[in-house]
């Protein structure tokens, strides 16, 4: 599969709880930080949910 680039660009202070616990599984903690996974079902559900908050590449 595809894989994709998510960097964190906004801020999760006054974000519902679950943005919150969807921002630190994906293993996005400070501002700025960037991880590449693969393209999965489950990465794009929990992308939809925080979507507003990262940004997404295709590698």
């Amino acid at each position: 599969m595809a894989q994709v680039k998510i960097t964190k660009i906004r801020s999760v202070i006054k974000r519902p709880k679950n943005q919150k616990l969807t921002m630190e599984a994906l293993g996005l903690r400070k501002m700025g930080s960037t991880i590449t996974v693969e393209h999965t079902p489950q990465i794009q559900g929990m992308i939809t949910v925080v979507r507003h908050l990262v940004k997404i590449e295709e590698v």
